[in-house]
This record gives structure tokens, sequence and C-alpha cells, in this order.
């Protein structure tokens, strides 16, 4: 039924509606707008008054609120007459920023060919979209419609357009802009300090830093997260101490969140915990959940997992996320039954997501838990309600892999609802690997390559497949096309913190300033360990590059400079005698200097976390957490 209007009715109640659904738009008020609404239609107050431009202020609400099927379908509904510019940018704006950026920028041709001329809100809009899709070319052309528009003088505009070249690592085009604007504001200062630091490095961005005529909170966050991703954790402290006591500057809840997750990046446990004093402090018990999850997350990936727990056990409130943070940290730590017995409590605090179960069948395939990642995997469409993505193909075809099920993994692979990626394809040649199933790697090699053909490791796989079987010819091949073709092989380094400094090596590397004492340890280390029964692993170490043929004691020499070894070596020389060392590798751990580091940590009375690439190695009385099974 709808109720009969005056026409001096009719205009009151459409200003009036109009001032609610503005206030909507501005708060994100998706209830309130729904309501209305609904009013609007069982009223018949917008059919009765076209002009009056009702659904141009819902349209907004809707763009605001993130309901972009809501807010097309109005868009469409709205006669090519009644809509304005505002009404293209904020639908672009809503589009790039909700998820889909590649539909702002067809909008913004939809614009044009409409006759609608954008203002400089709608530039920034597409620099937004640009940014997130990382496409230098369209912001390129952007550019040149700034500068044809003459919307040049718009600060927000070429804030806008810095970022989109900042994202492509275009600084000395970014720098052009910015040298270029009348008007700076702190925004655009931030942008470039961002830039400097991303792609040129920390001094660079505390020189920008320093230039600053004015820093808030973002920018000295920005520097601070710099610090700490790259390790430099005297000179982080030294600002943290001067923003926090000099500049009185609180650490709110999104600045406290950005820092521990550069201390997780970066393993700095030491920075991590001056955070969780600082949060306790300002916070109490009842801290943020967000702050708590990523506390949480930072005590995981730094090789704490224990003080993970705790945390994650004290904290008040408790949503999906955090439970997520937790189970993929025991998941990294190969406490997989630890995570699969906590899944029943989650259920009773939060609803699983996609991440839930990807964390869940990751522990299973690190702890080797079948028949319970079976369980998972039938039940995650039947009983959750969570259709399959590829991250889950790919955890279950790595259980299955390594537990020898590798026509299971095959048959999983081919009934997917998704084409098959590289990650889920090399988890089944890394399967190949261990269980010597040369034929079929060769296969999926030939697959990889297709899909991925600058991937290394890929390459590697299949030349020590080829060793172990034997084919010294095929492998060598395969290992002359990595250091001739323009295929590279990513090199192994390892990273140690001693005394608040990253340390970091390479394989055979003589640059470090106390190598002569980390080369005489290695060589104590190395009888120690022979005397112990350890045989090297030269079974993969395969040497390129010249005609010269190597001998068994020249491949050993190679395995025993591997780069986390010097790591071990410089932890052994450098802190107190058994104390634990934390060493990260951008790479797997090798099979040989696992088998070693485990004899280490017994002889030398050591704890020795190592985080590879995929998941966390403790060593401890001469044994590891992953039992063997990784």
């Amino acid at each position: 039924m709808k109720w009969p209007l005056s026409q001096a009715s009719t205009s009151s109640l459409c200003h009036h509606f109009r001032a609610l659904l503005r206030a909507c738009a501005r708060q994100s008020s998706l209830g309130p707008g729904k309501k209305l609404h609904a009013l609007l239609l069982t009223t018949g107050l917008a059919a009765a008054s076209p002009r009056s431009f009702l659904f141009n202020t819902l349209l907004h609400v809707y763009a605001s609120c993130g309901e972009l099927a809501c807010a097309r379908k109005l868009f469409d509904g709205i006669p090519d007459s009644h809509k304005d510019t505002v009404d293209w940018t904020v639908l672009m704006g809503s589009l790039a920023r909700y998820g889909v950026p590649f539909e702002a920028l067809r909008m913004f041709v939809e614009m044009g060919n409409a006759g609608a001329r954008p203002d400089d809100v709608t530039m920034v809009c597409l620099f937004n979209a640009c940014a997130r899709l990382v496409n230098a070319d369209v912001g390129m052309q952007g550019h040149g419609w700034l500068v044809k528009m003459g919307f040049e003088s718009s600060t927000k505009a070429c804030n806008a357009l810095m970022d989109v070249y900042v994202k492509n690592g275009l600084m000395s085009e970014a720098r052009r802009v910015f040298c270029g604007m009348k008007e700076r504001t702190v925004v655009s200062w931030t942008v470039v300090l961002d830039g400097a630091i991303r792609w040129e490095g920390v001094s660079s961005g505390r020189v920008v830093f320093d230039q600053m005529p004015e820093r808030n909170e973002v920018a000295s966050t920005v520097m601070l997260a710099g610090y700490v991703e790259s390790g430099y954790t005297v000179e982080a402290f030294s600002l943290l101490d001067e923003a926090v006591f000099g500049w009185c500057m609180r650490l709110n809840c999104v600045t406290l969140c950005s820092l521990l997750s550069a201390s997780a990046q970066s393993g700095d446990v030491m920075m991590g915990k001056w955070l969780h004093v600082y949060a306790l402090k300002t916070m109490g018990m009842h801290m943020d959940v967000m702050v708590g999850t990523t506390l949480l997350d930072m005590y995981a990936k730094c090789g704490r997992i224990r003080t993970a727990l705790k945390v994650f056990e004290y904290l008040p409130d408790r949503n999906a996320v955090t439970w997520n943070a937790i189970l993929s940290g025991l998941a990294m730590h190969g406490l997989g039954k630890v995570a699969v017995a906590m899944f029943p409590q989650m259920l009773k605090e939060a609803k699983p997501d996609d991440l839930t179960f990807t964390s869940l069948l990751n522990a299973c395939s690190h702890s080797g838990l079948l028949d319970e990642g079976r369980h998972f995997f039938r039940n995650l469409q039947v009983v959750y309600g969570i259709r399959p993505k590829v991250e889950h193909y790919a955890c279950m075809v790595d259980l299955l892999g390594r537990a020898g099920e590798i026509e299971e993994a095959e048959m999983v692979i081919k009934t997917m609802l998704v084409p098959p990626n590289e990650v889920v394809l090399g988890s089944l040649l890394g399967s190949c690997h261990v269980h010597g199933k040369l034929q079929l790697g060769e296969h999926i090699m030939k697959q990889l390559v297709q899909l991925d053909p600058q991937n290394t490791e890929y390459h590697a796989l299949l030349s020590n497949m080829y060793a172990l079987e034997g084919k010294l010819e095929k492998a060598n091949s395969l290992r002359q096309v990595l250091s001739m073709g323009t295929t590279r092989k990513v090199p192994g380094i390892s990273f140690i913190r001693t005394d608040g400094k990253f340390h970091q090596f390479s394989a055979g590397d003589k640059s470090h300033p106390r190598t002569r004492e980390i080369y005489v340890t290695l060589d104590e280390m190395i009888r120690r360990l022979r005397l112990a029964g350890y045989i090297p692993n030269t079974s993969l170490q395969l040497l390129t590059g010249s005609h010269h043929v190597f001998n068994e004691e020249e491949k050993e020499q190679a395995l025993f400079s591997h780069s986390e070894k010097l790591a071990v070596c410089f932890g052994l020389i450098s802190t107190r005698a058994r104390t634990p060392l934390y060493i990260m590798k951008n790479l797997r751990i090798c099979r040989d200097c696992h088998a070693a580091i485990k004899i280490v940590s017994d002889i030398y009375e050591r704890e020795i976390v190592i985080r590879d690439r995929s998941r966390f190695h403790h060593f401890k009385h001469g044994s590891c957490s992953c039992s063997d099974y990784w």
C-alpha cells in the first residue's frame, strides 16, 4: 500500500530523507539506510518525486557500506540525465576500495563515454584503483589527464598519483610530482617517505623524515616500521624514545599493530617485547583484540610459540582472526595435535572461515595427521559450508604427498573445483622428490614450467631427483640451465640477531668482519660432528659452472659452508654458552644442515630454533621438533 502525499509534504519529506540518507552515508550505517530505502519504496516517495534525487543519495549509502551489487543496481536505474560527477565518483571509489579496482577503471572509461566530466576527486579514485592494481601504465595515462584537465593544483590528486608511482617503484616520477606541488601536506611527505624506505633504504627514508616540516603518528609509524623491518633495532628504539618521551606521541592500536607486524617480519622479538609492555601499561588487561592478535602472531613468528599461547590464553576477547593466528602459529611450529585439539573450543567462540581450515590442514600436513586432515577436508563444504579454495587443495596435496599417498594426491588435483596453480603442483613435485617418483616428477615439471617458468626451485628439485637416481648428466644439465640461462636460482640466505643487530650469511660467505673466527669455529664444529657420527650428505651437492669435475672432498667443503651452518657458528661465538640461538632462512633448510644441527644442539647444549620458508625447526638435545617429518 502506498500512502497519498500532497505536493508540500512531498517536498518536505524529500528534504528530510536526503538529510537522513546523507548521515547514513557519512557513518556507513547500512541498517538504517536499508530501512529508509524500504520506506521510500512503500510510500512511493521516490517515484512521486523523480527530481528529488533520493535514489542518488541512496546510492551513496550503499557505496559507502561496500554493498557493491546494490549500489550498481541503483546506479544503473538512475537516468543518465539525473547522474552527476559525484555519483560516478562515489561508485568508482567504492569499487576501488572494496576489492574490485579493475571495475573502477572500467567505470572511469564508461564515465568518459557518457560525457560526464571527471573532477579532482574522480582522479583520486582512479589513482587509488591503479595503486591497488600496481598498474603504472594506466597511472601514467591518468597523470596526463590530470595535467590536461588542470587538476595539478589538487593536493589530494597529486598525493594519490604519487602513491601509484611509489607502489610501482617509480621513485623518480613520484619525486617529480612532489617537487611540482604548490602545496604539500603531511600526507604528501608520508607517501614519499614510504617510497624512499621501500625502494631506497631506511637511510634515504630518514633523510626525508628529518626534512618533514610536520610529522604525525602515521609518518612516525612508517619510519619506525622501516627500521624494525630492516633490522635496525638500535635506531628504532632511539626514534621510539624520541617519539614517545620527546614528542609525547601515543602509540594507538594501528601504530602498535604496524610495529608488531614489522617485528614479526624481521624476527625482532626485543622490539616486540617492548611493545607488549607498552600495550599492557596503556591498555591493562583489557587489551584490544586486534593488538592482542598481532602480538601473539609476532611471538609465534619469532619462534616463541609458548609465549604466543600464553598471550592467547589471557586475551579477554578472541575472534576468528585471533583463532586463525594461533592455529597458524601452531602449524608453523609443528604442533598439529595441539591445533586440532583446540578446534572444538574455537567452534564455541567464533565461526571458522576458509583461513581457519588452511591453518588446520597445514598443521595436519606438518605433523603427519593424515586421518584428521582427510576429515577436515571432507567436511569443509558439507559441514562448514566453505567452498574449497586452491590453498586448501595445496595443503591436502602436501599432506597426502608427505605421507606417501601419491596416487590419492593426484586424484585430489584431478577433482579440483579450480585450476591447480604452481603451489599445488609444486607440493606434489616435492613429494615425488621425497618418495623417488621421478617419472611423475618429470611430468609435473613440464606443467610447472608453463605456469611459472622463472621459478628456479622446481629445476633444483628435479635436478636433485636425477642425482638421487644416479642420472648425474641430467642433473648437471638442469643446473647448467640455472647458471647459464635467464632463470637464476634464489641464493640461500640465513640471518641471526645478536646484540640488537642483524647478521646475514650466504653459502661460502666471507664478508663478515669476524669471518676468521667463524671459520675457525666451523672447522672445530665439523671435527666434533664427525666424532659424533656425522656423515656429510653430498648426494644432492651438485657443483656446476666449469669443466672441472668436483671430487667428494670439494663437495663436502661446499656443504660445510652453507649459510645456516655459518649462522650457527657465529651464534656460538657471539652469545653466552647454553643460550638459545634463533636463525631465519629465506629457503627451506637442506637435509644435511638439518642432520648436522641436530647433533650440534646436543654437542654444544644449545636450543637452536630455525625459521625457514615453510616452518620452524626447534633443535634440542640432538632431535628436532619436526621429528624429521618435513
